[in-house]
């Protein structure tokens, strides 16, 4: 059996080495001796944010000046026609047709060829128009209603979300 000195001698021969742990069994005893990692601090440079001002007919890319809210107001009141087009684009009978996976979005069957559908197209309801590519694999898309397509809201070879919005049909 080891004394209570010759445990403390062992402790700190271990503390003072380069070794983080230590480990002795003896008929019977066993004994386990950890250090404590040192916590090791990573100082970051913080980010800086600006604040980011979007009023209407504003490019969000550029900063500028907020525009006053009476000004706003004004050309509210000049064209208010303009202002509910703004508010309430889609209509009661467009049908989004959504994307059923995560892929690539394609337009046409190949590069060189002519898209499926067009802005004012007609389509079926087994139409195709479009390819989703996920994993190598090209997935035609179908409209699933009869209609015609007044958007197109993705543009070709953009990568699409499940459930992401791709065109807007108006449904006959």
């Amino acid at each position: 059996m080891l004394k209570v000195q010759e445990i403390r001698e062992l402790i700190r021969l271990v503390d003072q080495s380069n070794i983080d742990e230590f480990k002795y069994e003896y008929d019977g005893l066993k004994l386990v001796m950890k250090k404590k990692q040192p916590v090791q601090v990573k100082t970051v440079e913080p980010i800086k944010v600006e604040p980011v001002n979007t009023f209407i007919d504003q490019p969000t890319n550029q900063p500028q000046a907020a525009q006053p809210v009476q000004e706003v107001v004004e050309s509210a009141k000049a064209n208010p026609a303009a202002q509910l087009e703004k508010t309430n684009a889609p209509e009661e009978n467009l049908h989004k047709i959504t994307s059923p996976m995560v892929g690539t979005f394609y337009a046409s069957p190949s590069p060189d060829a002519e898209p499926y559908v067009k802005v004012g197209s007609k389509v079926k309801s087994d139409s195709v128009v479009c390819i989703v590519e996920a994993m190598k694999l090209f997935n035609e898309i179908e409209a699933d209603v009869d209609g015609e397509i007044v958007e197109i809201l993705v543009k070709n070879g953009q990568l699409v979300e499940f459930g992401q919005p791709l065109f807007l049909v108006k449904v006959d």
